[in-house]
């Protein structure tokens, strides 16, 4: 097994000038360290199988779950159950780092709200 990191990992943008790594990237697990400058957001959306859980790096995020804000600071997360809406946001002006862990991972379950 080899280290990962932001340096070797699987990169990709989403969302306004957003970046992921793909720290892990397998079927029943997903570990994205994922990087949001300030003033940004994801689209509220939820899944229907995948558990998330949120957590701080670096920055302060807001991450709204089912219309409650939870304010998360560096070195705190929030679990995200599935079938719940939730939507990420970095409202401050300094970029924001965190990880996202879902089990089992995301793709393919991602219902955006309309």
């Amino acid at each position: 097994m080899a280290k990962i990191s932001k340096e070797n990992a699987e990169h990709y943008h989403w969302g306004d000038q957003c970046d992921g790594w793909h720290l892990v990237k397998g079927q029943e697990l997903s570990v994205i360290h994922e990087r949001m400058p300030g003033n940004t957001a994801e689209v509220r959306h939820y899944h229907e199988r995948s558990r998330q859980f949120f957590f701080v790096l670096s920055g302060q995020a807001m991450l709204e779950v089912d219309g409650v804000r939870n304010v998360i600071n560096r070195q705190e997360g929030v679990e995200v159950p599935p079938g719940v809406k939730h939507q990420m946001k970095n409202e401050g002006a300094e970029d924001v780092e965190f990880l996202v862990i879902s089990q089992p991972t995301t793709r393919g379950d991602r219902i955006q709200e309309n």
